[in-house]
């Protein structure tokens, strides 16, 4: 009997054994933060399992690298870290791949972050706003209407103007490899269109977690409110909130339209998506695969617009079909309200002050 239970035992820690030296590719840690729940009706993606790649067909690295987001895998962002997996793969030569774990499988934006700098998480792909309370100077990226349209937003992300607004982040201990955007976000609301700022006085509008947000969303006419968004389309549909902010995509994808079916063209917010690593596993890729690396994430920046182009007429197609109301906003109304916004957060320091004048340079 003793036998039998010490021969018990050795099998159980020769397994937790194994589980612990699953490499990049094992599960969370215990004490990651769970995600937060999906919004209601909201389509929820497969989860891939814990050791295998996201995709039929992904090529898999000896090592590697676990990517989490927010996003579904219908997603263009999701296409986009697939691509980069693959090229990373070919790049090097077999040494490194990406795995995806999409729809907040890990946690939700702030816990990934959290996570990648803490080491227990290699890579995160996060809204800019979540990347503000490491980095302050990053608020100039996300503020409103400094865009004035979609290519000129490209034109920055692959110019390397940004390169040393992505080295203040290097303390917190991740490293920024890519700047994305799901194209412009405008608002969306449950009850009629909004197309003026005293149309929008005193509503309940959901924005992403910064003080910019808040600011911007406060000096449109409306009241910011923040929130995760997998409680958006019960808030709204509860009427919690009056209406949210987002892209096309997120908006349809999410299904959100079922709850505030009128989407006013604002444009008030093109706010980049940024691709991080942490920069204990980065250091631990030789120079050359460091090189291959940002060099793969470079060439992905025009692939991810162009794709999310055709999704975004692909979804305003879609949306129209299934009743959504369009409408064209104020948009110099609304923008003149966040002039004294722009003026202050460009101005904070002169690392701000250089970025913004790196924006301006590319219109």
């Amino acid at each position: 009997m003793k036998k039998s239970i010490i021969a018990m035992l050795l099998v159980l820690v020769m397994a937790l054994s194994l589980a612990a030296c699953g490499g990049s590719s094992s599960a969370p840690a215990a004490d990651a933060p769970a995600a937060d729940a999906p919004a209601a009706d909201a389509p929820a993606a497969d989860a891939p399992a814990a050791d295998a790649p996201a995709a039929d067909g992904a090529k898999v690295g000896a090592t590697v690298l676990r990517c989490a987001f927010n996003q579904t895998m219908d997603n263009p962002e999701a296409e986009t870290l697939l691509k980069i997996s693959d090229d990373l793969y070919d790049a090097t030569e077999g040494r490194y791949s990406i795995e995806v774990y999409p729809s907040e499988q890990l946690g939700d934006q702030a816990s990934t972050l959290e996570q990648v700098n803490m080491g227990t998480l290699e890579m995160t792909m996060i809204a800019n706003s979540v990347i503000e309370p490491y980095a302050p100077d990053f608020a100039i990226l996300g503020t409103p209407y400094v865009y004035d349209s979609v290519e000129q937003q490209e034109r920055l992300f692959t110019s390397g103007k940004l390169d040393e607004l992505y080295a203040t982040t290097e303390p917190s201990n991740f490293i920024v490899l890519s700047a994305y955007s799901l194209g412009p976000r405008n608002l969306y609301t449950r009850d009629g269109p909004v197309t003026t700022p005293e149309e929008l006085k005193g509503l309940q509008i959901r924005v992403m977690g910064s003080d910019t947000c808040v600011a911007m969303m406060n000096a449109m006419g409306g009241k910011g409110v923040t929130m995760g968004q997998g409680d958006v389309y019960s808030a709204i549909q509860t009427k919690t909130l009056d209406g949210a902010e987002n892209n096309i995509i997120t908006y349809v994808t999410l299904n959100q339209y079922e709850v505030a079916p009128y989407y006013n063209y604002t444009g008030h917010l093109m706010i980049p998506d940024e691709l991080v690593i942490n920069t204990t596993t980065f250091a631990s890729m030789s120079p050359e695969d460091q090189a291959a690396l940002k060099q793969v994430c470079l060439d992905s920046i025009p692939f991810m617009f162009e794709r999310c182009e055709e999704f975004r007429a692909q979804y305003e197609e879609q949306a129209k079909e299934l009743g959504v109301v369009f409408s064209d906003a104020d948009v110099a109304a609304f923008q003149a309200l966040c002039q004294d916004l722009i003026d202050e957060v460009a101005n904070k320091d002169e690392l701000s002050q250089s970025v913004y004048q790196a924006i301006l340079s590319e219109r």
